[in-house]
């Protein structure tokens, strides 16, 4: 399936397959999952990192994905039964309205990996932006891609920014994980 809508969908999927077991750890390790309530992923594609997060979520927290297209939405319903687990057909840049709508002020962290260097003229800087927005002071936006590209949309907005790469990824995958102010 994850495939499938790659070759439907190039342009929104960051990659061909999905991101190796090492990429998903790594990308996690900072998580402080004892204070996390709400954990919201962007583009979660057919679950690889939702199963993990899902393991280590606290049993009050929730995690809430996002995906523009609704045969992902749909086969993750199916796939997670998990009452922690929401899945919603919608857009990034709306994650304010869509945290909000879950009876939420604030997200913990973000995840996202989605394709920032190919997304349509203007998407990239308000998902950027939307995100920073709804972070709680302290929060981190997580991210991997295969271009550097987002740090142009992260760095006007963030903190402080931690970044990595993964080499056992196809293809190595950029890590970066923006962190905003404890106190703004």
């Amino acid at each position: 399936m994850f495939f499938r809508e790659f070759l439907r969908h190039p342009v929104m999927i960051g990659s061909i397959i999905p991101s190796s077991r090492r990429t998903i750890d790594a990308m996690l390790a900072p998580v402080d999952w004892a204070r996390t309530k709400l954990f919201v992923e962007y583009g979660p594609g057919v679950g690889t990192f939702c199963a993990t997060i899902l393991e280590r979520l606290p049993v009050d927290a929730t995690l809430l994905v996002i995906d523009t297209n609704p045969v992902f939405v749909d086969y993750l319903r199916r796939k997670f039964t998990d009452s922690r687990f929401v899945a919603v057909h919608g857009s990034a840049a709306d994650v304010n309205d869509i945290v909000a709508a879950h009876g939420f002020e604030k997200a913990d962290y973000v995840l996202s990996g989605l394709p920032f260097s190919t997304l349509p003229t203007g998407v990239g800087p308000a998902i950027a932006e939307a995100t920073h927005r709804v972070l709680a002071p302290g929060g981190s936006f997580l991210i991997y891609q295969y271009s550097a590209y987002v740090l142009t949309l992260i760095e006007p907005l963030f903190e402080s920014i931690d970044r990595d790469l993964e080499w056992w990824n196809i293809p190595p995958c950029g890590l970066f994980w923006a962190h905003k102010a404890a106190a703004e």
